[in-house]
Formats: structure tokens, C-alpha cells, sequence
């Protein structure tokens, strides 16, 4: 016994001294461009009238990336779609040239709407997208237009925890606001008949149901009963009626629901 464990002790030294001895290798790996940004090749495939149902491509091998097509998002070389916007727009993507970032721009003329919209934007601008729509709260609703519910689901907008509006409407009770597509997501905000107006723009994200302002907010989403992001859960938009709900307001207490209808 004391043999074999003196035998084990010297192969457990002797692989020590090994591995020891053993040179460190200092293995370096190096990224490296597959292409310049000059190299990417962007095209857009659209009909002889320059309608609005496009194809946007990135057609330079070895390039991985996106494409930011102003209404959504796309981890792809290709993406297809219809644009609700006439006019010229740029549209991006944003890729990876092997070490290192890149985005880069395609502007696309429209002059036609000849590819019908899904209806999500019809009900929200008209048929008149140049002309749009304007949108004031829904009084009309038993008194329910703005109101506290519960947070962080959209299922429960209808459940009432304070009728605010009843007692402490929003500065805004009697402003209106419109959206159109002349020439961009266009979108105008009075806080009442005599002010000035704000001019902004929106997106309408109808995958995921959801309506974003920019550069400003839908009426009563200012202060402490809006959403700071200017994002709002689309609870049912037609023609007649649009509901929007807030998982929690800016005070944080609680989730918030509007309710508008057409002017």
C-alpha cells in the first residue's frame, strides 16, 4: 500500500511539473470587416405606378442586420409590406459588417395608394388619409371617458376605480386631436378650441396594438394621468370609437383608461 501510494503522489507531481513547464498560448481572435458600408446594396422592388406595397432588400452577401421600415421592425434581409404614407421616406437598416456597426438609408417614393391598408388605419385616419380624422373624448359614454382602472392589464380597462373625470376632468376635456397621413403619421393636438396647435407625429403599431405619440400625447395623457413615453395599449379602434388604455400612469398608482370618438 505504501508503494502504490507513494507511486500516485509522484505521477500527481510529475503532471504538475507538466503542466507548469506548459507554455501559456495567447490565442487572439480578430473581427474583421466582410464588407465596407460603400459595399451594402439596398433596393426597393415596388410596381411601375410607385404604389405603396414594397420590398425592401439588402442584397450584399455576408451582411446581418435589420430593417427600421418607420412601422415596424424586421431582423431580416427582406422585408414586405404595405406603407400607408405617400410620398418620399427613408427607411433603414442597420446591420453588422463583421466588426463593426453600421446603418445606412434607402429613400422610396410613393405616389400612389393602390394597395389597400389594413383596416386599423382607416378607422383611425379615414379613408381621407391625406384629410384625416380628428378625435375627441367620448362624453356620450354614461360619463365614462377618463378614468382610473386597474394596472398592467389591458383586460381589466372597463374596471372603474375612480371616475376622475366625474370631479377633476383634464385641462384638455374639450381639445381634440388629429391624425393624417399627408405626407408622414401626422399628428395635431388642441388643448381647446382657442389654443394653438401642437404638431407631432404617431405610430401605429397594429401587431402589437399599440399607438405611440411623438412630440407630444393624446388628450388627457399630459401630467401625472398620461404615460411619459407617449405609448398607449390599443383596447379597440373602429371606425366609431377608440379606446386607449395606460398600464400605469405617470403617478404610478394605478392604470388609466380614454375613451374617444370621432368629432
Amino acid at each position: 500500500m505504501k508503494t502504490n501510494k507513494t507511486k500516485w503522489i509522484w505521477a500527481i507531481a510529475m503532471l504538475l511539473v507538466v503542466w507548469a513547464c506548459d507554455p501559456i498560448i495567447d490565442e487572439e481572435f480578430e473581427l474583421k470587416n466582410n464588407a465596407t458600408v460603400d459595399d451594402v446594396v439596398l433596393e426597393v422592388v415596388q410596381n411601375a405606378a410607385r404604389g405603396n406595397s414594397l420590398s425592401l432588400r439588402m442584397t450584399t452577401p455576408g451582411i446581418i442586420g435589420e430593417w427600421d421600415y418607420g412601422i415596424g421592425r424586421a431582423f431580416t434581409d427582406r422585408v414586405d409590406f404595405v406603407y400607408p404614407i405617400p410620398g418620399t421616406s427613408t427607411f433603414t437598416f442597420n446591420g453588422n459588417l463583421g466588426a463593426e456597426f453600421f446603418s445606412k438609408t434607402i429613400d422610396v417614393t410613393i405616389d400612389v395608394l393602390d394597395t389597400e391598408l389594413e383596416q386599423d388605419w382607416y378607422d383611425l385616419v379615414s379613408r381621407s388619409t391625406d384629410a384625416g380624422k380628428t378625435w375627441v373624448f367620448h362624453k356620450e359614454n354614461d360619463n365614462l371617458w377618463w378614468y382610473m382602472s386597474p394596472p398592467d392589464d389591458a383586460a381589466s380597462w372597463a374596471g372603474v376605480w375612480w371616475n376622475a373625470a366625474e370631479c377633476c376632468a383634464p385641462s384638455d376635456a374639450n381639445g381634440k386631436m388629429k391624425f393624417d397621413l399627408n405626407g408622414g403619421a401626422n399628428f395635431t393636438y388642441w388643448e381647446n378650441d382657442s389654443s394653438t396647435p401642437v404638431n407631432a407625429s404617431f405610430a401605429l403599431d397594429i401587431e402589437n396594438q399599440t399607438l405611440t405619440i411623438v412630440g407630444s400625447n393624446i388628450l388627457g395623457g399630459h401630467g401625472d394621468r398620461g404615460v411619459s413615453s407617449g405609448q398607449y395599449r390599443i383596447v379597440s379602434l373602429t371606425e366609431d370609437q377608440m379606446i386607449l388604455y395606460a398600464d400605469r400612469s405617470n403617478a404610478g398608482d394605478s392604470g388609466w383608461t380614454y375613451i374617444f370618438r370621432p368629432e
